[in-house]
């Protein structure tokens, strides 16, 4: 069965004086965000969100997914998986990085077979293979 997910925003006025509310989703988990062009080109957020940011916590939660997934399919079931995923946006040229950095506690599992699961996942996650038009996606597996 097919799913469909759903995001609103609002954007006034132009790409660089402007701003945008994601106003809602389809699941009402996300509350209103504000985005700006300044928090996804700059450092300098005012703890406002920007597409990158949310891409990253989209990949990085798909690829958690599907590491625990094929663990526990190989009999391998983790007990704790921590990972960050540092989208790189430019100006000009658009995302040019995506750096996957994961740490686990996995039960039976040695170093090798803990990265050999970690670039299936990497390769088959669905977020994964909906950025790879991305030029590079980088990935750091270990043990904890």
């Amino acid at each position: 069965m097919a799913t469909d997910r759903r995001a609103e925003v609002r954007w006034r006025g132009n790409l660089i004086d402007g701003s945008g509310t994601i106003v809602s989703t389809s699941s009402g988990a996300i509350g209103e965000l504000e985005v700006s062009w300044a928090a996804r080109s700059t450092d300098e957020t005012g703890g406002l969100t920007s597409p990158e940011e949310l891409i990253a916590a989209a990949h990085a939660a798909c690829f958690s997914m599907a590491l625990a997934n094929g663990l526990a399919k190989d009999g391998h079931a983790p007990d704790d998986l921590r990972t960050s995923a540092t989208v790189t946006f430019e100006a000009g040229k658009g995302i040019t990085r995506i750096g996957l950095s994961v740490a686990g506690s996995v039960p039976g599992l040695d170093q090798e077979g803990f990265r050999a699961a970690a670039q299936t996942a990497k390769e088959n996650c669905p977020v994964s293979k909906a950025l790879a038009g991305v030029p590079e996606i980088s990935l750091e597996a270990k043990l904890a």
